[in-house]
């Protein structure tokens, strides 16, 4: 093992003790020790002929005396104390902001510096993207209808004619986010329609939380009549819907020679 000498240099030892926050303090010392004593040294010379009759009187008279001087000498020097305690409890709280203002001002520079970092960048979007996805997966059963492409894709739609002007999509997804969603659906009983070639046109030209292009409307509106009579059917009885076929979905919104993306 090798000495380290950088240990025995005293220049930083003695950098901390006359940094400015301990001389300020050593400062505060001295003022109120030359404070202190100036008041107690002005006391004692302004009754020093009272204290000297002190010997000329009776014991207790003289405590009585003595007693009543101490307590004097103790108001004045309090008295004298007061405004630097004052000014020391301003001082405090000054500094005191003042490092919080530093410590804020560290942290958004270091925010700064770390935003230019990829990795940092990478990992913000990585859970920006969890998070609404954790709030699509929350409006699934919200859905009136998911639609399928069973193999890759599911889109979730959402229709109140007393809300909304036309269908809107509230959960999206391919692969795995699309099986995720069917799951979703079934647990809270969500109608689910096989239908490809709409599946693939609104997955890729209708956006989540916005309404369904109106190239769409006649396919969904077909869906959701299906759906409608789905749900009464339910209720009432009788012969069971049968599920929409042949969609009128323009083929300049279907892709279905793309290989789909995993989101």
């Amino acid at each position: 093992m090798q000495p380290k000498f950088s240990k025995l240099n005293p220049l930083p030892g003695i950098k901390r003790m006359f940094s400015a926050q301990t001389g300020a303090e050593l400062l505060k010392a001295i003022l109120k020790t030359i404070l202190v004593g100036s008041v107690t040294g002005f006391f004692l010379w302004h009754h020093w002929p009272q204290m000297m009759r002190l010997m000329a009187e009776s014991p207790i008279t003289a405590m009585g005396n003595a007693m009543d001087l101490v307590g004097l000498c103790a108001l004045l020097v309090v008295l004298g104390v007061i405004p630097m305690v004052g000014f020391d409890v301003f001082f405090q709280i000054f500094s005191h902001l003042k490092k919080l203002r530093m410590s804020r001002q560290d942290i958004r520079d270091e925010f700064k510096q770390s935003e230019g970092d990829p990795h940092v960048k990478g990992r913000i979007r990585q859970m920006q993207r969890a998070a609404a996805r954790r709030r699509m997966m929350a409006d699934v059963p919200k859905a009136d209808v998911i639609v399928n492409n069973p193999t890759h894709y599911s889109v979730a739609l959402q229709y109140d004619e007393n809300k909304m002007s036309a269908p809107k999509v509230v959960a999206k997804g391919a692969g795995l986010v699309a099986l995720r969603i069917r799951e979703i659906g079934a647990e809270n009983n969500v109608p689910t329609l096989e239908a490809p070639p709409l599946a693939r046109a609104l997955y890729r030209h209708a956006e989540i939380g916005q309404q369904i292009p109106g190239q769409l409307y006649a396919a969904v509106a077909e869906v959701l009549a299906w759906v409608w009579q789905l749900k009464r059917w339910r209720l009432a009885g009788g012969q069971r819907p049968v599920q929409p076929t042949h969609l009128p979905v323009p083929e300049a919104l279907d892709f279905i020679n793309e290989k789909p993306t995993h989101e």
